[in-house]
């Protein structure tokens, strides 16, 4: 007998994995953030993203989603400045061109930059990752 795939079932059973309750509005930011590959994504964004597919949720609702989705590891918040973040769905080792003129993210390989010394972290912290933004125009 062959099985159905249902329309969420992949991020019902990620949401699942990472301990988050799949409701209905996680199920479809989930879809919204994660189905279409590699994506960086205001809240401002993915609220009026919602809004096209006809997902009613409000703003506040999206940022704690986002904050949750970071909190478990599926994905990575982008501060470019103070009070302007991007969610990356892409959370293997990368830094990000910003383009200041577009205020757009995008990728660049982790192997692609080198940084030749980290300062010793404080008493009891130890440094999680380094993330370099490379800010452009033109």
């Amino acid at each position: 007998m062959d099985s159905i795939v249902r329309p969420y079932s992949q991020v019902f059973d990620t949401l699942r994995k990472v301990g988050l309750r799949p409701t209905r509005q996680r199920l479809g930011l989930a879809r919204l953030l994660f189905e279409n590959g590699d994506r960086h994504v205001t809240a401002e964004q993915l609220h009026a993203e919602a809004a096209n597919a006809n997902l009613r949720v409000s703003l506040a609702t999206i940022y704690n989603t986002l904050n949750q989705f970071t909190g478990v590891g599926l994905m990575r918040e982008v501060v470019v400045e103070p009070g302007r973040s991007y969610f990356d769905t892409n959370t293997t080792d990368h830094h990000h061109f910003f383009h200041e003129d577009t205020a757009q993210l995008q990728d660049i390989p982790g192997d692609a930059i080198s940084v030749g010394k980290v300062p010793e972290p404080p008493a009891g912290t130890r440094v999680e990752r380094v993330d370099i933004i490379v800010r452009i125009r033109g």
